[in-house]
């Protein structure tokens, strides 16, 4: 009855993820043992380890007031405290919007960031830098009550001005009107502009956060929520009311906030259609409820345009009663369970597909050189061991022959190899000008031009106007970016053609610079600033603060985009010819090695079947690294992604 699938589940990735980054760390040593490391590998690789001991799989809950948003999550995640740990009860609810994890290094604890706040230039992101900035509360994991008394500063709120409310985006003359106020003195708000809540819950502990995002409000005037937290949540879950289906704020909320989060995507997109339990109707019976609840389903379905089976139909509050008082009959009726399972099998196995992409992205490429790598040491020292079999070493003109031959790869070689430094330093040149058009400097300056002609303009359109603006200046500097990066493309292709023409080697598909998914990025971006702008709630707000904060969170965002396209474009610089390093020097070190046993033969320095035996005993140690490579890519489940693995 209990949601323990979803909490096993949840179990086992997290188990797979930490047998995962073991595999990760046995590949790091073992390149590390061989001498095939260089530090911007290692850099590499130590950057996907942090990442998979902070990932986190982020669930989203996104509803208009009163939809019993925060009772689901209760029912889903915290029923077995026995309690309502979050605050749910009918009235006031949680008012803002709250993070809910598990935070290893500071323990139990709510923060909670003054309303105020809004009022300052400093983003959601920065002020969770500084936690002297929040309010503070322990919490006593061990305590449900307690934590459900502190929670209860969630719901708190106080009595401000009405010019205040107003310069806080939390004053709308209509919507007050409609409630039958007019000109009020005070006006109530929400003492908390944001909560970020930690406790050791199992859940949490495995690596589950929770977002939970109250009200059309909340998110029409937070762009942070909108333009960031929510497109990166793994999941969003959109509660809708059984009762009352698709209201006029659900639907501007679901198109405005939920679809655009998802870049028009409905993976990770559900819809839970709460309180079933208030379409019962006794005369009724049980065909007129299952009747009432699939009309519903198809309605909404239709209304948000998303399939009937991603609307999941339950009882959260029956759901929760039932898993406090243990009974089946209840939870049954609650239908939660399909709901748990979604998140379970769907979720979870999605975020799993998706790290293991990123993975093979970042470390695929390496995997594949040091598989090539190895495979090619065994052949050619295979191919070394049967040709000194066949030979005549009797023959002093044939040895000599022989060792004149090496002689002379190993002088072409050496001249080559000059040639390839030449190359190299023609391809620094060229990524230094790709590193260089991203630049700090370049984007600040077109960010900072841009703000200046906003801070003059008094109007939305010449708002708009600058914005425009700051979008065709960053897309002119992209496509600079763009022009720089396809010459990288085909000098780094050029060189690779070289090696394999003149040598022989292995060939390696570079792994080349793409700048596509930050323009991709950057345009998501300028769509969302325009939908947001030209949104009714954000029209009918105060333009000065809603503008001003939707467009510095743009602004911080675009930089964000182009800050990493600059790192990614400096690690990819230092890294694309390493694996054909690698080669050059397993190259030079089968050239000498072939000399080595020559002379030795030559000067009769021991018998020829002793160097044969010798040449037989090296191979042991190659087909050893071989095999230690092929166990750590199958722990790691790369071998679809590796080419010519044994």
């Amino acid at each position: 009855m209990r949601n323990l699938e979803f909490k096993e589940q949840m179990h086992e990735y997290s188990l797979w993820r930490a047998k995962l980054m073991e595999s990760i760390e046995m590949y790091h040593q073992w390149r590390v043992r061989y001498g095939v490391n260089d530090p911007n590998s290692t850099n590499t690789i130590l950057n996907i380890l942090e990442g998979l001991k902070s990932d986190r799989i982020t669930l989203a809950f996104v509803a208009e007031f009163s939809r019993g948003k925060t009772e689901l999550i209760n029912s889903l995640f915290f029923s077995e405290t026995g309690v309502r740990l979050l605050p749910s009860a009918a009235g006031r609810t949680t008012m803002s919007p709250t993070e809910i994890f598990h935070d290893q290094e500071s323990g139990s604890y709510i923060r909670l960031l003054n309303i105020e706040s809004r009022l300052e230039d400093i983003s959601l992101a920065e002020f969770k830098q500084k936690p002297e900035r929040w309010t503070q509360f322990n919490l006593n994991a061990n305590s449900p009550s307690q934590m459900q008394e502190a929670f209860k500063e969630l719901i708190a709120t106080k009595k401000v001005s009405r010019d205040v409310a107003d310069k806080l985006g939390l004053w709308n003359e209509r919507e007050a009107a409609e409630q039958g106020i007019v000109n009020p003195e005070f006006v109530e708000i929400p003492c908390w502009r944001h909560a970020l809540i930690s406790f050791p819950h199992p859940l949490l502990k495995e690596g589950l956060c929770i977002l939970d995002t109250p009200g059309l409000n909340a998110l029409g005037t937070e762009p942070e929520l909108t333009l960031s937290m929510l497109p990166s949540a793994h999941a969003i879950i959109f509660v809708l009311a059984a009762d009352t289906g698709v209201t006029k704020s659900d639907l501007e909320m679901w198109r405005n906030h939920v679809c655009s989060a998802r870049g028009g995507n409905k993976h990770g997109l559900a819809v839970v259609m709460n309180k079933i339990d208030a379409m019962w109707d006794d005369l009724a019976g049980e065909s007129g409820y299952e009747s009432s609840i699939q009309s519903q389903i198809k309605t909404s379905a239709t209304v948000l345009k998303i399939n009937e089976n991603a609307i999941f139909p339950v009882s959260a509050k029956q759901a929760l009663l039932a898993k406090v008082k243990n009974d089946d009959n209840l939870f049954q009726r609650s239908r939660l369970s399909t709901l748990e399972n979604y998140l379970a099998n769907d979720i979870l196995k999605q975020r799993r597909n998706i790290l293991m992409g990123t993975i093979v992205r970042d470390i695929g490429f390496l995997v594949n050189e040091s598989t090539n790598l190895t495979e090619s040491s065994l052949v050619n020292a295979t191919s070394q061991l049967d040709e000194f079999k066949k030979v005549d070493f009797e023959n002093q003109d044939m040895t000599g022959k022989l060792l004149a031959e090496t002689r002379d790869r190993q002088n072409r070689y050496m001249a080559n190899i000059e040639s390839f430094q030449a190359s190299r330093r023609v391809f620094t040149v060229q990524t230094r000008m790709l590193i260089d058009s991203f630049a700090k400097e370049k984007i600040d300056m077109i960010i900072r031009n841009t703000k200046n002609d906003m801070s003059k303009s008094l109007t939305t359109f010449g708002m708009k106007q600058s914005i425009r603006k700051l979008f065709d200046d960053l897309r002119d500097l992209l496509q600079d970016s763009i022009d720089i990066t396809n010459e990288t493309r085909r000098l780094v292709k050029a060189i690779h053609k070289k090696f394999k023409d003149e040598y022989g080697f292995k060939e390696i598909e570079p792994q080349l610079f793409s700048i596509k998914q930050y323009q991709i990025e950057l345009e998501q971006i300028f769509e969302e600033g325009e939908a947001f702008r030209a949104s009714a709630k954000t029209t009918m707000t105060e333009q000065s603060i809603v503008i001003n904060k939707l467009y510095s969170t743009l602004i911080a965002k675009a930089r964000n985009v182009l800050k990493q396209a600059n790192a990614d474009a400096t690690t990819w610089s230092n890294s694309v010819l390493t694996p054909l390093m690698h080669q050059i020097k397993d190259h030079k070190k089968q050239i000498e090695s072939r000399l080595l046993m020559l002379r030795k033969i030559n000067d009769s320095s021991g018998t020829v079947a002793e160097n044969i035996a010798t040449l037989e005993a090296g191979l042991e140690p190659l087909r050893k690294q071989r095999d230690e490579l092929s166990v750590i890519i199958r722990a790691m489940q790369l071998e679809a992604y590796t080419t010519d693995s044994k």
